[in-house]
Formats: structure tokens, C-alpha cells, sequence
């Protein structure tokens, strides 16, 4: 199984639509995808899964799309530089022996030129911190909003292909 993750929990988020269209692309090449969007995490995730403390309804999610999943697709948009700090309270507050061993895609999203690339090198030393395997073909998408249709579909043929050469690579991975 692989779970796709929407590291933002920003309403109406561009990313969401990112993550879809992978979940249909993995699902295109008869994989089990789940996908877990930060959005679901409890409000109060930050305060009540710190330091030992667990909820139920995080629980629920890391036992049925993190701890079952062989690999990991991380789709990050570009926050101040980096990545969201919500995912970063996330890998935080998770035991760090539930990531050890996953293989790990990473993706990263932006309005601005550059594809969040800074937040994905970023997310690599700690991926390889937690002893994660971080697969070498990162996708940086740029100019989020012009590869997007009015229906948010990803419309822009070479941003599709980059997203299928590294789904097609990281299966074998």
C-alpha cells in the first residue's frame, strides 16, 4: 500500500488537487493508495498527540494510512521557504520508529518559481533523520495555479509526464 500524504491543512488548498491527480496516476498502475490530508489530524493535534499523548482519531489514522503503508508519496507546498509547519508537527509528534524503513517520493508545489524546492531538501534530512529512504527524483512544480484547469485538473502535459516518470520509477524503488 502507498499513502499519498497533503502535507497542508490550509482550507481550499491548491495541493489537494496534486494529491488527486497521484492517487489516480498510482491507482492507474493497480496500486492501493490511501491518501491522508494534514486537514484530518485533530484541531488541537499540536497539544494533544505531543510527548507521548495520543488521540483516538489519530490513532485511527496513523494504524490505517501511515503504519500499514510500505511508501510514502509527500506532496509539500512551499511555506515561508520550507514546509508547512503542520507536517513538521506531525513527524514530530509520531513515534519515529512507525518511519523507519518507508520509502519516501517527494513532491513539491508552489505559486512562485521555484517548486518548493528549498522545502523538499528540507524534508529529505529529516526523512533520512527518521532513517527513511528518500527516492532521487524529486518533482518540483511551479506556477501551481497556470498548470491547473478551471476544474483543477493538472492540464500542462509535462508536469503530468514528470509526475508518471517518477511514479513509474519509484514503484521499482
Amino acid at each position: 500500500m502507498i499513502t499519498v500524504i497533503c502535507a497542508t491543512h490550509r482550507p481550499k488548498n491548491q495541493t489537494q488537487k496534486v494529491v488527486w491527480r497521484y492517487k489516480k496516476l498510482l491507482e492507474s498502475h493497480n496500486q492501493e493508495v490511501k491518501v491522508l490530508y494534514m486537514s484530518e489530524l485533530p484541531r488541537d493535534f499540536v497539544y494533544a498527540d505531543s510527548f507521548g499523548n495520543r488521540t483516538d482519531r489519530t490513532e485511527v489514522l496513523l494504524e490505517e494510512k501511515i503504519v500499514p503503508a510500505e511508501k510514502l508519496v509527500i506532496i509539500a507546498p512551499e511555506y515561508n521557504g520550507s514546509f508547512p509547519g503542520v507536517f513538521k508537527a506531525f513527524l514530530d509528534g509520531v513515534n519515529p520508529k512507525i518511519w523507519k524503513g518507508k520509502k519516501v517520493a517527494l513532491v513539491g508545489v508552489a505559486s512562485g518559481r521555484a517548486g518548493n524546492l528549498r522545502g523538499m531538501d528540507h524534508l529529505t534530512g529529516i526523512c533520512n533523520y527518521l532513517r527513511m529512504e528518500v527516492f532521487s527524483l524529486k518533482v518540483p512544480i511551479s506556477k501551481l495555479d497556470s498548470v491547473l484547469d478551471e476544474e483543477g485538473e493538472l492540464k500542462d502535459e509535462e508536469t503530468n509526464q514528470v509526475l508518471r516518470q517518477q511514479i513509474e520509477e519509484f514503484l521499482t524503488f
